[in-house]
């Protein structure tokens, strides 16, 4: 029986002709209800949708033959991965379909809003010829800001090249070397407000992110300036910006993304010299035909052949390895995101080390897993088959190391991370119980389990840091669920790492970064 595929927001015609010449039913109802999608869903092996399909728990609960989701364009906000993977359903999108498309966007908004195009173009229909008060203002020399330096936002910064602009960019995992190969210069972001005349924004939605431009920012930006947004939605408080026009401190601004969507209402709306367009980014004939081309050829791979690409839940491994892979995938991903939310400084190198039996499997999606989980604290869209492509973008030069066994352990991997100050390393491995475990970090033998609220401390080896540790999570009511403790030497370095039941609020943090014998403490998740 061939493979069911339910495509429910628009795609290419040609999209689905190729599901079909593959050998995959595809049926278009774009026009489903809720509940009509809650009931049909439960009949099909694939699903294609868009932005407008939203992909819950509740809808997924239904899908019992449903094995992956193809989503045509880069987020998947609308889908509920959480829900999908615990289902086994593959997740996947097509990561770099609209980059040009976007960035084009990006470029048309900024010279609209230099020349005041819309107002203008409403004031001469209307039968008033009023050329002196549309006064505008050159891109030529002046200073484009670019918050988040990536795939798209590196377009960006060759176009406004183009255009003879000085770029300047803000992203923490931008190198200088890779700066200097796009013609950028790297800045830090209260560098960039004080300096640019245009900002434009480039950068996932993350808790790192969201309302990076809030009023305490714009307060900083050079009086006049002009800011896009083409990324997400919440990266701009529209009641900041929407005070800030007021007063002038912002000369104008152009916004595709809302923090509410389909946008209703804004604090924007109606104010001189801003300019809004419906999320249409991704919004042109060419973009629309690679995703829809893209999202088919990987669901018609995945439902014919078990191949697995673009996905933002599953690595790109075959049927036959991925029992005795699944393990070690799970393990590099965890060390990434161990060291990752340890490393504040952008990251010029990472070296993984793959010693004994782990050799001998394909390393490719373990190193694949651990690039995207140092990636993922700031770029929450990355995902295991992006990871490579976005760490080049940024400059992080990889080296990959394999060898037999070294040490006291049959097989392990140790992960570091470089950076122009430091140089930072985890090791860690898998147990005959399948379950991974870390250790050794900063050199220091340890071995414990990751749990999804940690904290990590470094301090000074001296009697009585632990009793004041203890206390200070006993006063606040935190709950130790396990302590793991080493050092270098007596009196030396020393590393705590404990497990809690919950997260450690911000007030906690401090009392613990307070103590006398604490270089350093973060929290961790996972």
């Amino acid at each position: 029986m061939a493979p069911r595929v339910l495509i429910t927001d628009p795609l290419s015609p040609a999209a689905v002709a190729i599901l079909r010449a593959r050998g995959v039913a595809a049926d278009v109802k774009t026009s489903l209800a809720k509940e009509e999608l809650e009931q049909a869903i439960g009949d099909y092996d694939g699903l294609a949708v868009r932005s407008a399909t939203k992909v819950t728990a509740k809808l997924l609960a239904g899908a019992g033959r449903l094995k992956v989701i193809g989503r045509a364009g880069i987020g998947v906000d609308n889908i509920d991965v959480k829900a999908a993977t615990a289902k086994g359903i593959i997740v996947m999108n097509t990561p770099f379909g609209n980059a040009i498309t976007t960035a084009e966007h990006a470029i048309s908004l900024m010279m609209a809003l230099a020349r005041q195009i819309p107002d203008a173009d409403r004031s001469t229909q209307a039968g008033r010829w009023e050329k002196a008060k549309f006064l505008g203002v050159e891109l030529f020399a002046k200073t484009l800001g670019i918050v988040g330096c990536g795939n798209i936002g590196s377009i960006v910064a060759d176009r406004a090249l183009g255009l003879r602009m000085r770029v300047i960019a803000f992203d923490p995992f931008l190198s200088p070397e890779r700066a200097r190969d796009i013609g950028v210069e790297k800045v830090d972001l209260d560098d960039l407000l004080k300096r640019a005349d245009f900002i434009t924004l480039h950068t996932p939605l993350t808790e790192k992110t969201r309302n990076i431009l809030d009023a305490a920012a714009i307060a900083k930006t050079k009086k006049g300036v002009r800011i896009v947004n083409c990324a997400r939605g919440g990266l701009v408080d529209e009641r900041a910006l929407a005070a800030a026009l007021r007063t002038g401190q912002v000369a104008g601004a152009a916004l595709d993304v809302f923090e509410e969507e389909p946008a209703k209402s804004s604090a924007l709306f109606g104010l001189p010299n801003v300019i809004c367009t419906p999320h249409l980014g991704a919004a042109t004939s060419e973009a629309q035909e690679n995703v829809a081309l893209q999202v088919a050829e990987q669901l018609a791979d995945y439902l014919l052949k078990g191949a697995v690409a673009n996905a933002v839940n599953f690595p790109n491994i075959s049927a036959e390895e991925a029992p005795r892979i699944r393990p070690w995938v799970k393990l590099a991903e965890q060390l990434g995101l161990f060291a990752g939310q340890l490393t504040e400084a952008p990251i010029g190198g990472v070296r993984l080390e793959y010693s004994g039996e782990v050799a001998t499997l394909n390393t490719k999606p373990l190193t694949a897993a651990a690039l995207a989980g140092i990636l993922r604290p700031l770029l929450s869209e990355v995902n295991m088959v992006s990871a490579a492509t976005m760490a080049r973008a940024r400059g992080m030069r990889l080296e990959e190391v394999t060898r037999g066994q070294d040490g006291a352990f049959e097989s392990y991997i140790r992960l570091t991370v470089r950076t122009d100050h430091l140089e930072r390393s985890v090791a860690g491995t898998v147990f005959s119980d399948g379950r991974p475990r870390i250790i050794q970090v900063r050199n220091i033998d340890m071995e414990f389990e990751l749990a999804p609220h940690m904290l990590f401390v470094r301090n000074v080896d001296k009697p009585g840091f632990i009793g004041r540790f203890g206390t200070v999570l006993g006063n606040a009511a935190v709950n130790i669920a396990t302590l793991n403790l080493g050092r270098e030497k007596p009196g030396g370095d020393a590393i705590c790492i404990v497990a809690v039941d919950e997260p450690v609020s911000e007030d906690v943090l401090a009392a613990v970064r307070a103590l006398p014998q604490v270089v350093r403490a973060n929290r961790l998740a996972f």
